[in-house]
């Protein structure tokens, strides 16, 4: 597992038996201001979530070793403290959208998938805060009679 620090607000847990595809993801969400933590199975990815605050979101993967996805989200949504942590489903799974629907994921990637929908997806399903300027409004003035 990457990061063990006790930060939650933007932090997206990827949970994805590719070390490639997990090595790639980490400095992209980094970049886009997330705290990255990862793990290579559904048990290591809960074994996690135990010891650690919730994170604002999780990408999952279907297909993996030890504990699969699907596996891995009865976990989660049995969990009162983890169920509400939204899902995003990355799978080359020919039924991973169905899957995803059954699993109530937040959203799906059918890999490959592109990097820009990956981060749509991820702000879209975040927790985190969302960086807004909200202009105040401007005072009008009334003519005097």
């Amino acid at each position: 597992m990457a990061d063990d620090t006790n930060d939650a607000a933007t932090t997206v847990l990827v949970v994805e038996d590719d070390f490639d595809l997990r090595d790639a993801l980490v400095p992209i969400l980094e970049y886009e201001g997330h705290r990255v933590v990862s793990a290579a199975n559904g048990r290591e990815a809960l074994d996690w979530l135990h010891a650690m605050p919730p994170p604002s979101l999780i990408l999952l993967d279907l297909m993996m070793p030890v504990m699969n996805g699907e596996e891995f989200r009865a976990e989660q949504l049995r969990d009162p403290a983890l169920a509400s942590i939204p899902v995003v489903i990355l799978s080359a799974h020919p039924g991973a959208e169905e899957r995803a629907s059954h699993l109530g994921a937040a959203a799906c990637l059918k890999k490959p998938f592109d990097i820009e929908d990956l981060l749509v997806q991820v702000r879209r399903a975040s927790r985190g805060p969302v960086a807004a300027v909200i202009p105040s409004p401007t005072p009008t003035r009334r003519p005097r009679p």
